[in-house]
């Protein structure tokens, strides 16, 4: 053939490469013909006839196939007792509800459904294929990259202004119940704080600062106070020392505050020698400002003391006189400390003051700067107020205003009103908060709780009118009334912040995933026909081997 006669010459010339197998040229020959061969028109209608056969044959074979394994099945459901339909209903009720029991426990603690997460995660990718697998770090451009990433929402954990003191307060929550309130994200980030706070480049030529900026590092509290007692050895006047026994080796507000006069004593010594040559290089202008967050700290930290041992107004001129000599440290909300002070003097006048100032829409908002606000509206109608009243004559303009504040603190932060109603109970509020988050709610309603109960129907009020809020933003992941959209990373950030036996609140509530209603239905559904086989079990199998008929 000639296709062959050119194959060996092909084969034969001057490619470098030998001359092919006699057999292998002699197999490409045959197979040659019999593809000319099988390409005339008697041959296609041979091989047309022949699959017309076989799809015959498949057609009348396979239902008497389908028929026999029909009848094989009808007979071995006859012979079953009604103790194996028992058996079997039993452990499919059995089997179904452990998984129900499991994808609850999951739901309520992670907030997803097991099965539909490994679904996702592990099946999607091996029944799509490489089609459906996500693109390559290569494949992604810088814009998209930097648009993702400006999508993404952020939850930005803030010091708490209203933390308590570790040894004096949380050490003895956990002596008293035996459950740690701090979590070890929330002790972390202080660690991380006191280290920003509390240190800088300089101090390697300190002795006694270098082992504070070695302690604040320790995890074991033991081992911080043990180092806070070696860098007063070293320096009798080390003000960051005090600072840490204070917070930490004080079992009471009375012990905390002598170390805190301490530390007051050595940090304004150190602060005014740092202010004389704080502009001689950057390293002691780094001092300068160390030295400035421990003299704050301090100060902030003894208002805290004297509000809580009762001398509120010794509180309130400390804090004034704090916010007056350093107004630039506003990032620090010292007016958190100051509201809620006046609040317990029910100094009313002075708390507007403060919301006017700080309650500015260029400021960053906050749980207690929005329901002061809303409380503070309260007041005014809320001794007054009746539901019924109310729905007769129509609201007045001060009801309006006072549900309008109402309605903007709700939905800046809307898991406040269910532990200022007792809907939910208190923890002690951690050491970070997240504005907008459970834990923020927690801090907030941990204070502010008893200034809500001393104001006669402000409860009443933030009852009956909260829930409205709701109404105005049907879809709030995805558009706000007065504020952002609310961000939908909370819940994961709040779990971080706050102790396991906290029950998170969740905003928006997420509904059940399918496979728990399903689990549950068909773990109902076999327990109901595990009752009626035990209860009536000739009537059931005579159901059985009904079903199995109409079946065949």
């Amino acid at each position: 053939a000639p296709s062959a006669v050119m194959a060996e010459g092909s084969g034969s010339g001057g490619s470098g490469r030998g001359a092919p197998c006699p057999g292998a040229a002699s197999a490409f020959r045959r197979w040659e013909q019999l593809r000319r061969r099988a390409a005339t028109p008697w041959a296609r209608g041979l091989l047309a006839v022949a699959a017309g056969l076989g799809l015959l044959y498949a057609v009348l074979r396979v239902p008497v196939r389908l028929r026999d394994g029909l009848a094989a099945v009808t007979m071995f459901l006859s012979t079953l007792t009604p103790k194996f339909y028992f058996a079997l209903t039993v452990t499919s009720s059995f089997i179904s509800g452990l998984i129900f029991v499991f994808e609850w426990w999951h739901f309520r603690k992670y907030g997803t459904s097991f099965i539909e997460q490994v679904s996702v995660s592990h099946l999607r990718p091996l029944i799509g294929g490489a089609e459906n697998s996500p693109p390559g770090p290569a494949a992604f451009s810088a814009g998209e990259n930097e648009a993702s990433r400006q999508n993404m929402p952020e939850c930005k954990v803030w010091r708490n202004p209203l933390n308590l003191f570790r040894g004096a307060e949380y050490s003895r929550y956990m002596w008293v119940t035996g459950k740690e309130p701090l979590t070890y994200y929330d002790m972390n980030l202080s660690a991380q704080d006191h280290q920003t706070f509390f240190t800088c480049d300089t101090d390697a030529l300190r002795p006694s600062d270098t082992v504070m900026q070695k302690a604040w590092r320790e995890r074991n509290p033991q081992a911080r106070i043990k180092a806070a007692y070696q860098a007063l050895e070293l320096n009798n006047d080390c003000a960051t020392a005090y600072v840490l026994l204070a917070e930490e080796e004080a079992t009471t507000i009375v012990d905390a505050e002598k170390y805190f006069k301490q530390a007051l004593k050595a940090g304004e010594m150190i602060y005014r020698k740092s202010q004389n040559c704080h502009s001689q290089s950057p390293q002691h202008e780094a001092q300068l400002r160390r030295d400035t967050n421990v003299l704050v700290y301090v100060k902030r930290r003894l208002a805290m003391c004297a509000r809580k041992l009762g001398r509120i107004r010794e509180a309130v001129k400390m804090m004034r006189d704090l916010m007056k000599e350093f107004p630039l440290l506003s990032m620090l909300n010292i007016h958190e400390n100051l509201l809620e002070a006046l609040l317990e003097l029910q100094a009313y006048a002075d708390v507007q003051a403060v919301l006017a100032k700080y309650d500015d829409i260029t400021l960053p908002k906050s749980a207690a700067i929005c329901y002061t606000a809303a409380l503070l509206k309260a007041r005014a109608v809320s001794e007054r107020f009746s539901p019924e009243t109310a729905s007769k004559r129509g609201l007045s303009t001060a009801e309006i205003n006072a549900v309008e504040a109402i309605h903007r603190a709700v939905e800046f932060n809307p898991h406040v009103p269910k532990y200022l109603l007792e809907m939910k109970s208190l923890v002690l509020p951690p050491e970070h908060i997240l504005k907008r988050g459970d834990s923020e709610a927690v801090a907030y309603a941990f204070f502010h709780l008893q200034h809500w109960k001393r104001i006669e129907g402000a409860l009443n009020l933030l009852h009956c009118t909260w829930e409205g809020t709701f109404r105005m933003i049907p879809y709030p992941l995805e558009k706000g009334h007065l504020f952002y959209p609310y961000p939908s990373c909370t819940e994961t950030a709040d779990r971080e912040l706050l102790p396991t036996f906290h029950e998170v609140s969740v905003y928006p509530q997420k509904e059940l995933p399918f496979f728990i209603h399903f689990t549950a239905g068909l773990c109902s559904f076999s327990a109901m026909l595990a009752l009626l086989t035990h209860q009536f079990p000739e009537l059931m199998v005579i159901f059985a081997k009904a079903v199995s008929t109409v079946s065949a």
